[in-house]
């Protein structure tokens, strides 16, 4: 049975903290390093729900992609909900790791994973970690598909394969238009739209796209975009980490019991749809 110490420095391998942003809030938030863990669960948000989850699990640890903590705090009272998720966690002896921007440039990342469950081949990071001798971290992923697709069956393909939300997939585009290239981007991908145009592929899959940065992208080329639910393309990631750390566990002999959550934590809880209309 692993001390908390051997686990983290386990993830630490895969997801290095000196590979997050400089502005981001990675690793260790609470936990003994001392204390023994035989359960894990991964989630995209610390938020009440998941912790509450973990308590009923008997998780001995909670990793997610999420920073509790982004911008620091002067209290974890738990009069606030952040400080409520600290003193729960610590009442019931589950630590709470963090891998974020580290994660999302990785080798294999959150693109990795979400390129995955689109059935999507990977070619290369869309933004590449200059760091990389092999050129496989970065930054996003573009990606191909092994036929082409209109931008109507893509859409439709990301809307079954990704998790059930309220805001499904919102397209911008020509939908019968064929797609035989995509670049994917787990989480806000807008500030990414010169590397796209610039890798040339058909169509961007990512999420939280503002009006003008969308506007003028398709106003450039005829791009097609695909923005789902940011909590969306990142929950294939925990489905990969848990299956990182379940085959680490086994070299090891840990005999790790390893639980991906499946609690929607997207903060929008229904659609109305809009009438259709076509000039």
């Amino acid at each position: 049975m692993p001390r908390l110490s051997e686990v983290i420095a386990a993830l630490e391998n895969l997801w290095p903290a000196e590979r997050a942003e400089s502005w981001d809030a990675v690793g260790t938030v609470v936990g003994d390093p001392d204390q023994e863990v035989t359960r894990v669960l991964f989630a995209v948000d610390p938020v009440r729900e998941i912790v509450d989850e973990a308590v009923r699990l008997g998780a001995d640890l909670l990793v997610t992609h999420h920073p509790l903590y982004l911008r620091g705090t002067t209290t974890v009272a738990a009069s606030h909900f952040k400080g409520r998720v600290v003193h729960t966690l610590i009442k019931n002896d589950i630590a709470l790791h963090v891998a974020h921007t580290n994660a999302d440039t990785a080798d294999p990342g959150v693109s990795d994973a979400l390129a995955g469950a689109l059935d999507l081949r990977v070619v290369r990071p869309l933004v590449p970690d200059p760091t990389d001798p092999d050129g496989r971290r970065g930054l996003g992923r573009v990606c191909a598909l092994d036929h082409p697709l209109t931008l109507r069956e893509l859409a439709a393909r990301a809307a079954k394969r990704l998790p059930a939300t309220a805001q499904g997939i919102r397209v911008a585009g020509d939908p019968e238009a064929v797609i035989r290239t995509v670049a994917v981007s787990g989480g806000s991908g807008d500030s990414l739209f010169d590397q796209v145009r610039a890798a040339g592929v058909d169509a961007f899959l990512t999420a939280d796209l503002r009006h003008h940065p969308a506007s003028e992208a398709v106003a450039h080329s005829p791009l097609a975009l695909l923005d789902a639910a940011h909590w969306a393309t990142e929950w294939p990631w925990c489905e990969l980490a848990a299956s990182q750390l379940d085959e680490i566990s086994d070299r090891h002999g840990w005999d790790l019991r390893v639980h991906v959550s499946k609690t929607v934590t997207d903060p929008w809880t229904a659609h109305a749809a809009s009438s259709v209309t076509t000039s």
